[in-house]
């Protein structure tokens, strides 16, 4: 009787184990590639564990279109449905993230939140918008496909297209009383306790009942390698990193051997193109950084009456404002940030320019270049040769005229077989 007992508590046991749990992951950020890979990992989870839901909480102002557009393919992709739930209180899904959230299979919003203004904006490489012939292109894009998405979803189509072509924002209350959403919850297990047992309708048109009463609703956080990733690709550290390998690299190249600065550059600069590949870079505004440098340089070797030290100010400044430019604030460093950092970069390596042309100008004191221009005293009559004291020794020298013993002699240049050559004093 015991075996059979430990037999049905270990079946039980097993079973409770085995049977599909609610999966979730928290998005509080722009959409870019690294939430991307964090939500499509979490959808192929969910589809290998046969989850029963994957609840997909959303915080954020949008992103870029690329990584939109991979989210969606995943999300309709799934063997398992997906939530899109725009919590807590104070969140919001805008654009990119109105996108996703009308392409799962249920969209839901807590209390106090808001989802909409999904104007595309398009940045061209000169950091200006698009012109108005490719701005209608990519609107009309934009609409057809959440228009495609929203009748595939059951959802209000006009108010999904107006929140594209309007840039029109919907709160929740307006969301639900007019079908672009299906429900209003303040938790998670309010979403649970009103889908369990109704029908989902997937997006290959089968029907598939949830079945989520008493199932545990298991967080999936992001792996150290994907906070590491989100962290660099946050726009300013992206642009102090670019700063800090500038720097580094800089002074390595004119301070071989210095090796820190070297080393502590290169990872800079290429943690900064790693993060450049996430965010929308304008290459013209890295061009102008380095143009920059270019002209501190100059600086110290071209008189200009500091003319090419504003100018090099200037271009850093302005190719700093231009580096990151997104119609996202999130997707762009501050300008309270980016001024003082960009002066202070130019004074700085201003100065390193400096102090290295001061060296090399700097007077030969050792070996036989330093003998140039010292004075010393004939010790012998020079006709043209003859012995001189100089530096504290006696030298074989050589004069371009007479030179009287116990006159005083200038050292002009360094002959063969380390004879000098002198001229009176």
């Amino acid at each position: 009787m015991k075996r059979v007992n430990l037999f049905l508590l270990g079946v039980f046991g097993l079973s409770v184990f085995l049977r599909p749990a609610v999966l979730k992951i928290q998005v509080n950020a722009p959409i870019h590639a690294v939430t991307s890979e964090y939500i499509r990992k979490a959808i192929a989870r969910a589809d290998r564990e046969s989850a029963g839901l994957l609840i997909m909480k959303l915080n954020t102002p949008g992103g870029l279109d690329t990584a939109m557009r991979e989210i969606i393919e995943a999300i309709l992709a799934s063997r398992t449905p997906v939530a899109a739930y725009v919590a807590p209180s104070g969140s919001r899904a805008a654009s990119a993230g109105f996108f996703i959230g009308v392409a799962s299979d249920l969209f839901i919003m807590a209390p106090g939140t808001n989802t909409g203004a999904a104007h595309p904006v398009g940045i061209s490489i000169t950091g200006q918008g698009l012109d108005k012939t490719m701005e209608d292109k990519v609107t009309h894009d934009a609409a057809s496909y959440i228009k495609s998405l929203a009748e595939r979803r059951g959802r209000n189509v006009r108010m999904a297209e107006d929140a594209v072509r309007q840039s029109l924002s919907y709160t929740e209350k307006e969301a639900a009383e007019q079908g672009l959403i299906d429900l209003v919850a303040v938790s998670d297990q309010d979403i649970l306790d009103h889908f369990d047992g109704r029908t989902v309708r997937r997006i290959d048109g089968r029907e598939e009942v949830l079945k989520l009463a008493g199932e545990p609703i298991i967080d999936i956080p992001m792996s150290k390698r994907q906070k590491f990733l989100l962290a660099i690709a946050e726009p300013n550290l992206a642009y102090i990193l670019l700063i800090i390998g500038l720097l580094g690299l800089y002074f390595e190249f004119s301070h071989p051997g210095a090796i820190f600065p070297g080393v502590l550059g290169g990872i800079s600069l290429l943690l900064a193109i790693f993060s450049f590949q996430i965010l929308p870079v304008n290459y013209v505004g890295l061009l102008l950084i380095l143009l920059a440098i270019g002209l501190f340089i100059l600086e110290v070797k071209v008189v200009s009456h500091g003319l090419l030290s504003i100018g090099g100010v200037a271009a850093m400044v302005i190719g700093s404002i231009m580096l990151i430019d997104s119609p996202i604030p999130e997707l762009k460093p501050s300008l309270e940030f980016i001024i003082p950092v960009a002066v202070g970069f130019s004074l700085i390596a201003l100065f390193l320019v400096t102090l290295v042309f001061r060296a090399h100008r700097r007077k030969v004191v050792t070996g036989k270049e330093g003998l140039i221009g010292e004075t010393g005293m004939a010790q012998t009559d020079l006709a043209p040769e003859g012995k001189v004291f100089v530096h504290g020794e006696i030298w074989d020298a050589e004069a371009p005229e007479l030179v009287s013993k116990g006159s005083r002699v200038t050292v002009t240049g360094i002959g063969e077989h380390l004879k000098i050559k002198v001229k009176k004093a």
